[in-house]
């Protein structure tokens, strides 16, 4: 088995290359053919697996946090006559099960990334497609803000996934043409049923699209297009980002351990332990104290160990389907640094802003995984604020009512405290808060929980208020928390993967909740089905002159 890092440095980049020019970034795909991530395939036509989207997600957290002069960002490719030929097929047909499934949510989560950016950062993305862009290349284009196709006669955008490989555009491709791009429904069913794909003026007449432009002038206009749009962004011009430095880390057979955050295997229980630390020092004082701590800053810090064990676990350790979350430290020291970051955003601070955000996206990765999540809130934890959305972000929360299980005789309470931040701050995929989602549509409720917001919640208050499912007395606390664990640990995965999906996301549907929800669900169990993985299935026959056989029933 390949274990997983997600560790990556510009420098040592094989698909990607990266360049500034004042307030304008260049992303070109330039995808190293015997690069691939695990053996058994190259990446031909700048095809990608998930080690070259890994290279994209460093990418673009370093524009985020050490290029904020930079305004516009242009993705395209360094190779002539192709754009990006999409996820690669070999790879796909090669891959287990959990690996798809890892490989297409990662790579949603990126593109939403680059979204995001657009959307909170000030950054606009120009796809300028200078080749044949079929799939998952599409797919890239999409997230982008304006999509510019070289008009040559040959150059196309397609999503050939349903009439070649009998499967479904894996990373948003069908909901960004309705929901973003507002193609017709009816020719956005042409569309994706073609395996050609649609080039030049009718490219842009059915809004796939929004320019073409001749091969000679491609080049000027799309420089031309990035400038304009970097004249128009709110970003800093004046400012100088931060150095993301290479994250610390004591790997074991048994453990993961970061400066804050902290993994323990239960592996016959199938289990993870993870601990997550508050701050041990006074908050930054003001904007330029925050900019002087960096990427050491303790909600940074935190949030890039955080981001970093949830995609090491997700890729790497598939079989630890509970994960149980702990928090230790200062409840006031958590908001008083909650308090600094949130004061710098509301002043137009660029990396409060992105600080912010960063959390942001963190916790709806936590929303997306496929584990079960349980948070125990005991004497000694500082869930306060965004710590507190940890929590929430948890299938289940338990809180022990009584003094620690290890010192009966100890005056030592568990407390829970709500701030502002838990109110909109820290929004999920349907846009709700997660204590929106929590209490859906029970406004009065949460009214009431807006008041209790800025002091410390005692085990009794927080069951009445309904922050946590239970809370058991110190004789109970032990025995209570090993039947949840283990009765998790003896039910279908699959089972539990499913009502958790649907659970977490109440309310209403938007293009996040699309993507994750039912076009992941449906695309997972396609690639199951004989007719795309089977032996005589289009994933497996693509590219060997055999028309794939499919099981003709609908089910």
């Amino acid at each position: 088995m390949v274990v997983v890092s997600f560790d990556r440095d510009p420098d040592t980049y094989r698909h990607w290359k990266l360049r500034t020019d004042g307030p304008v970034a260049w992303l070109e795909l330039d995808v190293d053919e015997q690069g691939g991530l695990v053996p058994g395939y190259e990446l031909k036509l700048n095809s990608y697996d998930l080690g070259v989207d890994i290279e994209l997600y460093d990418a673009l957290q370093r524009l985020r946090f050490e290029h904020p002069e930079v305004r516009s960002v242009v993705v395209t490719s360094a190779k002539e006559k192709v754009f990006c030929a999409g996820a690669n097929i070999r790879m796909l047909a090669a891959s287990p099960h959990a690996w798809k499934v890892n490989f297409c949510k990662f790579t949603n989560e990126t593109r939403n990334g680059i979204e995001d950016a657009s959307a909170h950062s000030g950054l606009t993305f120009i796809a300028a497609v200078n080749g044949s862009c079929a799939g998952g290349g599409y797919e890239l284009a999409l997230a982008c803000d304006r999509i510019l196709l070289i008009d040559d006669n040959s150059s196309s955008v397609a999503l050939p996934e349903v009439p070649l490989l009998g499967v479904l555009p894996g990373t948003g491709g069908l909901t960004r043409l309705t929901d973003k791009r507002r193609v017709r429904k009816d020719l956005a069913d042409v569309f994706a049923t073609r395996s050609d794909g649609v080039r030049g003026k009718t490219a842009v007449d059915w809004r796939l699209v929004d320019e073409v432009v001749p091969r000679r002038d491609f080049r000027t206009v799309v420089a031309q297009r990035a400038v304009e749009a970097a004249a128009r962004s709110p970003r800093p011009d004046d400012v100088r980002g931060i150095q993301l430095a290479p994250l610390k880390r004591e790997l074991s057979e048994d453990a993961i351990v970061y400066r804050h955050v902290r993994a323990e295997f239960d592996r016959p229980l199938g289990l993870v332990r993870i601990t997550v630390r508050g701050p041990s020092g006074d908050a930054p004082a003001d904007a330029a104290a925050l900019h002087e701590q960096g990427a050491d800053g303790w909600l940074l810090a935190l949030t890039r160990e955080l981001d970093d064990l949830i995609l090491r676990l997700r890729a790497n350790e598939v079989e630890l389907g509970t994960w149980v979350l702990r928090t230790e430290g200062d409840p006031g020291l958590v908001l008083a640094h909650e308090r600094s970051v949130s004061g710098a955003a509301a002043d137009g601070d660029w990396l409060g802003n992105e600080i912010l955000h960063y959390y942001k996206r963190t916790l709806k990765r936590l929303d997306v995984t496929s584990r079960s999540l349980v948070a125990l809130v005991e004497p000694g934890s500082c869930f306060a604020g965004l710590l507190t959305e940890l929590a929430l972000a948890c299938d289940l929360q338990y809180m022990l009512d009584g003094p620690p299980v290890e010192d009966p005789d100890s005056d030592a309470r568990a407390q829970l405290a709500l701030s502002e931040a838990n109110f909109g701050t820290f929004p999920m995929g349907n846009g709700l808060s997660r204590l929106q989602s929590r209490f859906y549509g029970d406004d009065g409720h949460l009214d009431w929980l807006r008041r209790e917001a800025g002091q410390p919640l005692s085990a009794a208050r927080a069951r009445e208020l309904g922050l946590v499912t239970d809370a058991p007395d110190d004789i109970d606390w032990e025995d209570e928390v090993r039947l949840v664990l283990e009765n998790r640990a003896a039910l279908s995965p699959d089972a539990l993967t499913g009502m958790e999906a649907n659970h977490r996301f109440v309310g209403p549907e938007t293009m996040e909740t699309k993507i994750f929800g039912r076009l992941s669900a449906w695309q997972n169990w396609i690639f199951v089905r004989p007719g795309a993985s089977g032996p005589e299935g289009a994933l497996r026959r693509y590219g060997t002159g055999q028309r794939a056989v499919y099981d003709r029933k609908r089910v």
